[in-house]
């Protein structure tokens, strides 16, 4: 990975789980909510600091309140709403609260007297196969690039959508707030042809918060944008973005990926010889991955009863789990996943508190086993990597090292955490990435690590 010439202005990243930093290295990335940390970050002009929210978790109401929180929280510790631009980073399939986080954004920055002009959507991420052509975004699924909104992905059940057309899908994620015909289209031909003058056009007619949609199909599209973005904040316009991660990189001045291997990855000496896979996910494709690790036989399997968590067994269940997995780090690498029946009901709030729930119960297996120090922790599922690093792990703030590929699956370093956590590999491996063997290879980079040491 390289650095561009980086915008002067600062960026502050609100993530709504933890896999937003998948495309850049060496940024802070902060677990905790205390605005103090991404203050403190960001003190220098031209800095940039990831806050991961967990939002897609929240319910609307409370996602607006903590994007406003911080956000108002980082402004009031001293970091100047001049040159500041808020990234809303969002799941590259569309999931999430797409509309009311960046419109709380917008309140609180309007609050400190900065009204935003436009607001960007970019959901490209290249590098699982998902971008924006024609105003229609697409993920690639067994090869074949598919509209997302006939994909399983727009079935969530929670942030379900029939629309792949961007504009329409804003129509109908505002409940009709938003007209299709309202919001302003970067097209492909805009950016290639027309370029970076093309492009200021478009932006520079934007005001009172204007939703723009970014196609893009190759870095170099979002480039040209990032670069005229940079252009009009440093001319005093106000622009914010709701994007998946490969847009981050632009804007943050980045170019190429870092990747990872075996000798990137320091276990420091104290630690087990073993490590530790959390996974939470219940995508097919996560599915899939457990499947492969569990063939290769490598890995104690400790299964978490879904049920038994959801009722009267929950800590029993949850002492039993916590002493095996104890115990299987003194011989072998371990797994701890939930059992893969998911429970859901027709209600999304309460399909919700369902998630949260067995959710809580991984984060807390978690708690009771990391002082027994594992060599490492692979995280698998956005939420999941989350509550694990923040409350399982107890990390306040740590670092992109890089990726296990380019642009996906990233290491971690604890910055900020329990003396029991400091220098253990953390990994962020999200639901929906990778191809069947992918979580199987990361186990064994890291595993060749702990035998190098």
């Amino acid at each position: 990975m390289t650095e561009t010439v980086a915008p002067a202005r600062r960026l502050l990243i609100l993530d709504d789980d933890p896999t937003g930093s998948q495309c850049v290295a060496g940024i802070d990335v902060a677990f905790d909510e205390d605005p103090s940390v991404p203050a403190e970050v960001l003190a220098e002009a031209g800095s940039a600091c990831f806050v991961l929210t967990n939002t897609r978790a929240l319910g609307e109401a409370e996602a607006v309140a903590l994007n406003r929180r911080i956000v108002g929280g980082v402004l009031e510790a001293g970091v100047p709403v001049d040159g500041l631009h808020v990234v809303s980073r969002s799941d590259s399939t569309l999931r999430g609260h797409v509309i009311a986080e960046p419109l709380a954004i917008a309140d609180e920055l309007a609050a400190h007297g900065r009204e935003v002009d436009a607001i960007l959507l970019c959901p490209a991420m290249l590098e699982a196969g998902r971008f924006t052509e024609g105003d229609i975004h697409y993920a690639t699924v067994d090869g074949t690039a598919v509209e997302v909104a006939r994909t399983d992905f727009a079935r969530d059940a929670t942030f379900g959508f029939t629309s792949s057309d961007l504009r329409d899908f804003l129509a109908e994620r505002s409940g009709g707030a938003l007209a299709a015909e309202d919001v302003l289209s970067l097209s492909l031909t805009d950016i290639r042809e027309g370029g970076p003058e093309r492009v200021r056009e478009i932006l520079g007619s934007a005001r009172d918060r204007r939703w723009v949609v970014v196609n893009a199909t190759e870095y170099s599209d979002m480039e040209v944008v990032a670069g005229v973005v940079a252009e009009l904040e440093a001319a005093g316009r106000t622009l914010l973005t709701r994007c998946a991660p490969s847009f981050v990189r632009p804007l943050a001045g980045q170019s190429g990926a870092h990747v990872v291997g075996p000798a990137d990855i320091p276990v420091p000496a104290g630690r087990q010889e073993h490590g530790l896979v959390v996974v939470g996910s219940h995508v097919g494709l996560t599915t899939t991955q457990l499947q492969v690790v569990q063939e290769r036989g490598a890995l104690r399997e400790i299964e978490i009863d879904v049920p038994s968590v959801l009722d009267e067994r929950r800590e029993e269940h949850l002492a039993a789990l916590a002493a095996a997995v104890r115990d299987a780090l003194t011989s072998t690498d371990c797994v701890i996943y939930t059992s893969r029946e998911l429970v859901r009901t027709q209600d999304p709030a309460e399909s919700l508190a369902i998630a949260r729930s067995v959710s809580d119960a991984v984060v807390e297996v978690v708690r009771r086993v990391r002082t027994a120090r594992p060599a490492w922790v692979v995280a698998k599922g956005g939420i999941t990597s989350h509550e694990v690093a923040a409350n399982g792990l107890g990390i306040r703030r740590a670092r992109v090292e890089g990726q296990f590929w380019a642009g996906q699956v990233s290491l971690f370093s604890a910055q900020e955490a329990p003396e029991e956590v400091l220098g253990m590999p953390y990994v962020v491996f999200p639901g929906n990435v990778g191809g069947a063997d992918a979580l199987a290879d990361v186990v064994d980079t890291l595993t060749a690590a702990v035998a190098a040491r």
